[in-house]
């Protein structure tokens, strides 16, 4: 009877909308754009939604559904996740279900009948089945009070994620008119925002676009020495014991990864697509049900993840857009407490994306739209200018300088490297034109550092004029330079063994026309900062409990851990780490008080409320409870009856012959 008072009445009253989320989420009250959203969807508006991960766009969607009459339709694009989605809505005592493959025939008649009768509040269903002409005629039996697209760039092909069924979601808008619509996602460029309306037919609704700022991620990107060894560092120096992803462009990096950290006292598991499928969905199932794993991924993992408590993403290969860089980061920090997003980067990541671009099985234009993704990759990771403000500058969003990035904790510097570039370009020149040859960045970097390695001498080059130039530097400080240049367009890659080659661009250089500014690296510093601000001056996100209640902070993750073992379901259906740190802050004495706590709603105070009282009294953890059935909602309803496989192959321009320099450097 939880929602008898307040649901189905199809009002668009402002008052309903919030009394849902403070009863049925236990949220005081809703933030930034969702009231606006929340209303307009009620009154039957349809709506584009971007919000940045963890900025709350579920509940866009899922408040809406409870405060209209029918069940609100919600199209996840993987069915693997619908489970914990729905025990999560189950425990809060909204009434959902899901259709997919995982059912059997019984189970899956009985979610039927359940939408047909107007016994649920949400039905999720991957967009595939909605290509069924069965599951449209189901849908026609009941009463639908909305459609949620969710990871709505999926219909895009500028994205990095398409998905062709998307595409067929049209349909909905036909068939059904007179249902609103919201499509939802993280992460979209204006381009991509331009196709999901257009793709969509969402050209009349209302665009509702967030801050993309994530205050609480401290983005760091480092230098890529033994880049295994430095993730152990940060995991073992500043997340011991937490739960964080790590993403690695190959299969074969993936096991290499996991293994090591498990040799190495990390309790990691890995995640690609080339696992049998019933390994995948374990490891998956560990991964959100434990306290404390890592996975250790390629891309294929990840989206829809609902998990609140990974502390960190770490990349240990470079990510081939900004889009994708921003969503998988944006996995860390849900619960809005300070999180990590590490990136290792150097020479071999950018060799490797340009050579993966060029040979591109893409038309040209497919590798352009690439080549500019991997460019504004390169921006980000080479800026000396606040990290922050350039992620949201990409998206259209002004900032300041956050005070919470790498490059604001510790400022790089910024030198003039035009005679360095000089030197390295003079040094592919020579071998090309004086000798015929083409080589990898090593060779031209023994070449300056005048090193007579048995490749020089075998092929004469320390007789060429730039042998030995280059001994101001070091070897690393060349890479960097070599790194940059690649990064500008002042060199490019190609063929099999990835020999550097002049561009157009590299003309200039040579021919004294051009300075080529560069960032030098600065000394990675441990982060000691506990804090996470906003670039538009939020206030700070405390992350330490006072030193008293870290005890019982941990009382009430072992009672967590016992309920949702007892109830096969992950910890954070049964309360957010964020909500048990607020009641252990604030030690509730009664049943009123622990009600007012962020997070606790009204079907969760019901069935753990004693419980929790009891922790807080400090009688340590209470037994587990059997699991008590989801309240139900009696909404007057009416009735009309009685893993996807991701693909992204990289692609690029092709890199014209440059104009030959009026007069080469003569060193």
């Amino acid at each position: 009877m939880l929602l008898a008072s307040i649901g189905g009445m199809g009002s668009t009253d402002h008052g309903d909308a919030l009394q849902v989320l403070q009863r049925v989420f236990g949220y005081p009250e809703f933030r930034g754009d969702q009231a606006a959203i929340v209303e307009h969807v009620i009154a039957g508006g349809d709506a584009l939604v971007l919000m940045p991960t963890g900025g709350g766009k579920s509940l866009c969607y899922q408040v809406p559904a409870l405060v209209r009459p029918g069940t609100g339709v919600v199209i996840s694009p993987l069915i693997a996740l619908m489970q914990d989605q729905v025990d999560a809505l189950r425990a809060l005592g909204v009434r959902a279900g899901f259709l997919n493959s995982s059912l059997s025939w019984d189970e899956r008649r009985m979610v039927e009948a359940e939408f047909v009768n107007g016994e649920l509040d949400l039905l999720y269903l991957a967009p595939e089945r909605l290509t069924s002409e069965a599951t449209l005629r189901l849908l026609e039996q009941g009463e639908i009070a909305l459609f949620a697209i969710d990871e709505a760039h999926c219909v895009s092909q500028w994205g990095h994620d398409f998905r062709p069924d998307y595409l067929s979601l049209t349909h909905l808008h036909e068939r059904w008119p007179k249902v609103p619509r919201i499509a939802l996602t993280a992460t979209a460029t204006e381009a991509t925002r331009k196709e999901i309306l257009t793709r969509l037919e969402l050209d009349e609704g209302r665009q509702f676009v967030s801050s993309f700022d994530r205050p609480n991620i401290q983005y760091r990107i480092v230098g890529k020495k033994e880049p295994k060894k430095q993730l152990l560092d940060l995991l073992r120096g500043e997340h011991q014991g937490e739960a964080g992803i790590v993403y690695c462009l190959s299969r074969s990096s993936v096991e290499k990864t996991a293994e090591f950290l498990v040799a190495n006292g990390i309790a990691a598991l890995p995640y690609h697509a080339g696992l049998d499928s019933a390994v995948r969905q374990r490891n998956q199932a560990r991964f959100l049900r434990e306290d404390g794993l890592v996975m250790v991924a390629t891309i294929a993992f990840g989206m829809g993840i609902d998990k609140p408590d990974v502390r960190f993403v770490a990349h240990l290969d470079l990510p081939k857009s900004v889009e994708g860089y921003y969503q998988e980061t944006g996995r860390a920090g849900r619960d809005g407490l300070p999180s990590t997003a590490w990136l290792a980067y150097g020479l071999q990541d950018v060799v490797q994306q340009r050579k993966m671009i060029e040979s591109s099985e893409g038309d040209l234009a497919f590798r352009r739209r690439s080549q500019a993704h991997l460019d504004a990759m390169l921006a980000l990771c080479e800026t000396v200018d606040c990290r922050r403000t350039r992620l949201l500058e990409y998206f259209g969003e002004s900032g300041v300088p956050c005070g919470n990035c790498d490059t604001c904790l510790t400022p790089p510097e910024a030198w003039d490297g035009t005679v360095a570039a000089q030197k390295v370009l003079s040094t592919v020149y020579r071998l090309r034109k004086e000798r015929n040859q083409k080589f990898g960045a090593g060779q031209a970097i023994d070449i300056l550092l005048g090193r007579k390695t048995a490749k020089v001498i075998q092929f004469d080059h320390d007789q060429l004029s730039t042998f030995g130039i280059g001994e101001d530097l070091n070897e690393s400080e060349w890479r960097g330079v070599v790194r940059q240049l690649l990064a500008q367009g002042l060199l490019a890659v190609e063929g099999e063994y990835s020999t550097l080659v002049l561009t157009e661009a590299s003309a200039d250089v040579l021919g004294r026309k051009r300075e080529v500014k560069m960032r030098k690296d600065p000394t990675p510093v441990r982060s000691t900062t506990r804090t996470a601000s906003s670039s538009s001056g939020a206030a700070k996100v405390k992350v330490d409990l006072p030193a008293d209640a870290g005890p019982l902070f941990e009382a009430l993750r072992e009672w967590r851990a016992g309920q949702a073992r007892e109830q096969g379901v992950p910890a954070y259906v049964i309360f957010h780490d964020a909500t048990l740190k607020s009641i252990a802050a604030s030690r509730p004495d009664s049943l009123t008080a622990l009600g007012a706590v962020s997070g606790v709603g009204q079907a969760k105070l019901t069935k753990y409320g004693e419980q929790i009282l009891e922790v807080v009294a400090g009688g340590g953890p209470a037994p587990a409870a059997e699991p008590a059935p989801p309240a139900a909602k009696p909404k007057p309803k009416t009735t009309s009856t009685g893993g996807a496989a991701w693909g992204s192959s990289a692609d690029a321009d092709e890199w014209p012959e440059p104009e030959e320099p009026d007069e080469p450097m003569d060193w």
